[in-house]
């Protein structure tokens, strides 16, 4: 297990200061990079761990911020700040290129082996980084299956690795299909993966006893570890480490 090192990293974006966490592997070299969405929810530990995670299997990883350090206990506040930037595609890049922007100025990240990563809302940006024609290897998002304008997801050049829970109301089959059919149509190399039984944000455990969860919103540990070696899999074939 490489050693790994740890700071955080605070940039603007959105007309707020975003606090970042960056995870390094041992050694000197250039390696891979993975820039990681959080939950609509925001930043906290269990995405400073997926980087770290990341970090101890070789690669550069930015947990990034979408919400100026702030983590939402109540979905309402949460869903009165992400649902505008869900529907302003140019918003949701201008956030993932601030955060891209940290990750390649860090000079262990090789430029040319990037990835994209994120959950929720944090994974609809990464879609829209690729849509934007970024140059990425791979994309993967985990309950952020919103489509993108007619003609975006053209630009696309990396495989799309997709996953939801099968019980997912925010994420329901009208909306899985309606974003297999803008891969397809646009040539994408895609995969989706539904996890039976699980809700939406299955991935994210209860790391809070004042969080409150919205009706189809709960954490299912067993599909939550396959989906992450679902993204570690994803990884190591567009990109290993």
């Amino acid at each position: 297990m490489t050693t790994v090192t740890t700071r955080t990293v605070e940039y603007p974006a959105d007309g707020l200061t975003m606090v970042g966490h960056l995870a390094l592997p041992g050694g000197t070299d250039r390696r891979p990079a993975v820039l990681l969405g959080p939950e609509g929810t925001g930043i906290d530990d269990v995405q400073h761990r997926r980087a770290d995670a990341l970090a101890e299997l070789g690669y550069v990883a930015l947990a990034s911020d979408i919400h100026g350090g702030r983590w939402f206990t109540d979905p309402q506040e949460m869903l009165a700040r992400c649902m505008p930037l869900l529907a302003d595609p140019d918003r949701m890049r201008d956030i993932g290129r601030a955060a891209l922007d940290v990750l390649l100025a860090e000079p262990r990240t090789d430029p040319d082996r990037i990835a994209a990563v994120g959950y929720g809302t944090g994974g609809a940006i990464a879609l829209e980084l690729g849509r934007a024609g970024v140059d990425l290897r791979a994309i993967g998002t985990v309950n952020g299956l919103i489509t993108g304008r007619p003609g975006d997801a053209a630009r696309i050049r990396c495989p799309v690795w997709a996953g939801v829970g099968s019980e997912d109301p925010i994420m329901p089959p009208a909306q899985r299909d309606a974003f297999a059919a803008e891969m397809q149509s646009a040539g994408v190399d895609w995969r989706l993966v539904v996890y039976g039984g699980a809700l939406h944000a299955f991935h994210h455990p209860m790391t809070r006893a004042d969080q409150i969860l919205l009706p189809g919103v709960g954490p299912h540990p067993v599909h939550a570890e396959r989906a992450w070696r679902d993204v570690v899999g994803l990884l190591a074939e567009c990109m290993p480490a």
